[in-house]
């Protein structure tokens, strides 16, 4: 029998928190999304399209970059205040690349790191999320 590999995403639409369970370290990486503020003002200076199909793109290369880190993993828990979790797991549903690997959801709001390993600790002790 082998040992399945679980993850946890903290998660919101600006940025990610990675981390493995068990794992000693943590957070083992955090991805921010290339969406700015600034940036937003720019392309809204130009149109309301242009910011549209930037931040679209953006999103889209960001939630690629978290699937990639998701196919090394057997169990995977989304987590986070914002829809973004919804968004990437409809996105990982789509891809017949994901069909093996159990992604599930949480509601959770903002969180410390120690909040977020505290969550992540429960979460994957309960005996219903084994």
């Amino acid at each position: 029998m082998s040992i399945e590999k679980k993850l946890a995403i903290w998660m919101d639409h600006a940025s990610a928190h990675i981390i493995e369970y068990p794992g000693d370290d943590g957070i083992i990486r955090t991805i921010t999304s290339d969406i700015t503020h600034s940036g937003k003002k720019e392309s809204l200076e130009k149109s309301e399209q242009l910011l549209h199909h930037k931040e679209q793109h953006q999103q889209s290369a960001y939630y690629r970059e978290l699937a990639k880190i998701i196919l090394g993993y057997d169990y995977v828990l989304l987590f986070g205040p914002t829809s973004a979790k919804s968004e990437l797991l409809n996105l990982l549903k789509s891809d017949h690349k994901f069909d093996k690997i159990k992604v599930r959801t949480e509601a959770a709001d903002k969180m410390d790191t120690h909040q977020e390993l505290t969550f992540v600790k429960k979460y994957f002790t309960q005996p219903i999320n084994r």
